[in-house]
C-alpha cells in the first residue's frame, strides 16, 4: 500500500508537472509581446529570390531600420542601392532628397507589408489573413502562416517565420512555384535612431 502511495504521488507530480508546463506553453501573445518590446532595431539583411527559370537564386543585400513607433526603413546595398519607407501609410521610395509613394496593391507593396507586420509582431494583423501554428519557445521559435484571403492566396501557399529574441529568418513560398528566403543578421535593439533616421520617417 505504501509502494502504492509513493507510485501514485509520484504520477500526480507529474501530472501537475505536465499541467505546469503546458500552461506556460509559449504563445502567440507571447511572441508578439516579444517582437513589439524593442523601440528600435538596426540590422543586416540577405534576401536570395529563388526563380524557377534562374539556376541561381538573385541575391540582394542592405540594412534595415525597424522603429516601433514609425515603420521600416529598407535600405538596399547590392546589387543596387534603393531605399524604402514602409508605414501604416504605404511604401515610398527615396527619389534624390524626396520619399516617392508607390501603388499599394502590388504583390511586392503585400510582401513588404508583410514583412512590417511579421518584424513587428503585430499577430492580430497577421491573422486577418493567415491561419498562424506557433512551435518552439521564446528563444528559438518557429511560426507558420497559411493565407486565408483571397489576394494572398494568389501570392503564397504557406510563409515559414523563424527566430529567438527577434525574428532571424523569413520563407515565403510562392504559388507559381518561387520563393523569397529573407535573413535578418546582426540584429542590435539597443540603438536610438539617429538624426537622418528620424528624418527618414517624418518626411
Amino acid at each position: 500500500m505504501a509502494a502504492f502511495g509513493s507510485d501514485y504521488r509520484k504520477w500526480l507530480l507529474t501530472l501537475l508537472l505536465g499541467f505546469s508546463s503546458f500552461a506556460h506553453a509559449f504563445d502567440l501573445q507571447q511572441l508578439s509581446a516579444q517582437l513589439a518590446r524593442p523601440q528600435v532595431i538596426h540590422g543586416d539583411f540577405i534576401q536570395e529570390k529563388h526563380l524557377r527559370a534562374l539556376p541561381k537564386p538573385l541575391t540582394s543585400t542592405g540594412t534595415f531600420v525597424l522603429a516601433r513607433d514609425h515603420g521600416l526603413l529598407w535600405q538596399l546595398k547590392t546589387p543596387l542601392q534603393q531605399d524604402y519607407r514602409i508605414t501604416a501609410q504605404g511604401i515610398a521610395r527615396r527619389n534624390g532628397n524626396e520619399w516617392q509613394m508607390l501603388p499599394g496593391k502590388s504583390a511586392g507593396a503585400e510582401q513588404n507589408r508583410l514583412f512590417l507586420a511579421v518584424l513587428q509582431g503585430d499577430s492580430s494583423g497577421l491573422q486577418r489573413d493567415f491561419d498562424l501554428q506557433l512551435q518552439g519557445e521564446a528563444k528559438d521559435w518557429k511560426l507558420t502562416l497559411t493565407p486565408r484571403s483571397l489576394l494572398l492566396k494568389q501570392i503564397f501557399t504557406r510563409i515559414n517565420i523563424d527566430g529567438g529574441e527577434l525574428v532571424q529568418r523569413i520563407e515565403l513560398q510562392e504559388t507559381q512555384g518561387d520563393s523569397t528566403l529573407l535573413k535578418m543578421q546582426n540584429s542590435v535593439s539597443n540603438q536610438p535612431l539617429s538624426d537622418a533616421e528620424q528624418h527618414d520617417f517624418a518626411q
